[in-house]
C-alpha cells in the first residue's frame, strides 16, 4: 500500500489533449500563446493541435493551487523551453519553404518551365533535384542546428533535474505525511 502512495507523490500527472486554435504563429515567430484556456478546475496539463508554422503542439502548463517556488521554476522552464522551441521551429520552417520555391522556381526557370503546365498542374522536381535542394540546405544551417541541438539537450538535462527534485521532494513530503498520520491511528 506504501508503495502505491510513494508512486502517486512521485508522478508527474498526465495531460489532455484539446482541440484549440493556436497563435504561436503570429508574425515574427514571438509566442502569442493559445487562444484556448482549459476550464477553471483542470489539474492537467492539455496540449493542442500542431500550430501551422512550427508544426509543434503548444502545451498550455497546469499551474497547481500551492505551486512551491521549486515547482513554480520547473512550470517556467517549461513554458519558456516551448516558447523558444515553437519560435525556432517556425523560423526554420518558413526559410526552409522559402528556400524550397526559390529553389524550384529556378530550376523550372532554367529549364524554361512556369510552375503550372498547359492543363494547370504544379509542375514538380524530380526527387535527385529535390535531393539536391535538402542537402545544400541542410550543409547551410549545419551550425544553426548544431546550436539548437546543444541547447535543446541543456534545456532538456535542467528540466530533468528539476523534475527529479521536484519529485523526491514529494515523496518525502509524502512520506512525512505518511509517519505523522501512523502515529495517530
Amino acid at each position: 500500500m506504501a508503495a502505491v502512495g510513494a508512486a502517486r507523490a512521485l508522478r508527474a500527472g498526465g495531460c489532455r489533449y484539446s482541440r484549440f486554435s493556436s497563435s504561436f504563429s503570429s508574425g515574427g515567430g514571438e509566442r502569442a500563446g493559445p487562444r484556448f484556456r482549459p476550464p477553471a478546475g483542470s489539474r492537467r496539463d492539455w496540449i493542442g493541435p500542431p500550430d501551422k508554422r512550427s508544426n509543434l503542439r503548444p502545451v498550455i502548463f497546469h499551474v497547481p493551487p500551492h505551486e512551491s517556488p521549486l515547482e513554480r521554476r520547473l512550470r517556467e522552464l517549461r513554458e519558456e523551453t516551448q516558447a523558444w522551441n515553437q519560435s525556432f521551429w517556425a523560423r526554420q520552417n518558413t526559410a526552409f519553404q522559402r528556400e524550397k520555391e526559390e529553389f524550384i522556381y529556378s530550376r523550372l526557370k532554367a529549364r524554361g518551365l512556369e510552375a503550372r503546365d498547359e492543363t494547370g498542374q504544379k509542375v514538380t522536381l524530380s526527387a535527385e533535384e529535390m535531393a539536391d535542394f535538402y542537402k545544400d540546405f541542410l550543409r547551410k544551417n549545419f551550425r544553426k542546428h548544431m546550436h539548437y541541438n546543444r541547447d535543446w539537450y541543456k534545456r532538456n538535462f535542467t528540466i530533468t533535474f528539476l523534475m527529479g527534485q521536484v519529485a523526491l521532494v514529494r515523496a518525502l513530503r509524502w512520506l512525512r505525511w505518511r509517519s505523522t498520520n501512523a502515529g495517530n491511528q
